[in-house]
């Protein structure tokens, strides 16, 4: 993890421009000394790709900015997905997509080892994808006794998507089955509670929140969450 921040601290301090979302730009703030910032908001993250690769193209430097891992729900898809529409080849500039840490793997890390099995990772937002579409990955997920992680559970514009996501597993799993709850990973403010699937704080989880549900091996101990890879029962 040291080395991955490490690189990633390195490419934005030697990168001329600074693109990404205002909200993780401004996590970066002391970093951004003497560089020129390009910031915008949600649902332009076309325009903003687009930007980021003009602007290399034109010899400029740039760090594209996501938070967690840019290849987990982040910008480096999008970036591939704009730059195969080029008929540039090679690509006009040096590309580098540089690892970071998941939220899923941060908050798990602050739960304890609720990821030690197999598991599904679901983003509750239906602006990309259909809400039809992530009712039967919920399904799927739940039946076949998948820990299920859920990024975007809850947003002021869909208040209702967590608990309609939470009833379709809650009809395929048991209702003291563990739950984790972490706001804010690995940020100042981090919340963290283990629950169950019948006593999930609905109302306290928001957009910047990871909500981890266990599989039907998992259990809660102290204050951590864990779900057994099975080495306790493995002959040796």
């Amino acid at each position: 993890m040291r080395d991955m921040t490490i690189r990633a601290r390195d490419a934005i301090e030697k990168a001329d421009v600074i693109v990404g979302y205002s909200t993780y730009v401004r996590l970066i703030g002391p970093l951004l000394v003497d560089k020129k910032v390009v910031s915008t908001g949600m649902t332009t993250e076309v325009e903003r790709c687009r930007e980021a690769i003009r602007l290399a193209a034109s010899g400029r430097s740039v760090a594209l900015i996501s938070s967690g891992d840019p290849g987990v729900y982040g910008m480096a898809g999008l970036v591939l997905e704009l730059l195969r529409e080029c008929e540039n080849s090679p690509l006009p500039f040096d590309l580098e997509i540089i690892p970071g840490v998941p939220a899923v793997c941060s908050a798990a890390a602050s739960l304890g080892a609720p990821l030690m099995h197999d598991f599904a990772v679901i983003s509750l937002s239906d602006l990309l994808t259909p809400w039809e579409l992530i009712e039967k990955r919920l399904a799927l997920a739940a039946e076949g006794d998948f820990v299920i992680a859920l990024y975007n559970p809850r947003s002021k514009g869909r208040p209702d998507n967590l608990a309609r996501a939470v009833e379709i597993i809650r009809n395929r799993r048991n209702a003291d089955t563990p739950v984790g709850v972490v706001k804010d990973s690995a940020r100042e403010g981090e919340w963290i509670t283990v629950t169950s699937l019948n006593e999930i704080p609905v109302e306290d989880i928001d957009m910047t929140t990871i909500v981890i549900i266990g599989n039907s091996g998992s259990f809660s101990f102290l204050d951590y969450m864990v779900t057994p890879r099975g080495y306790k029962g493995k002959r040796l």
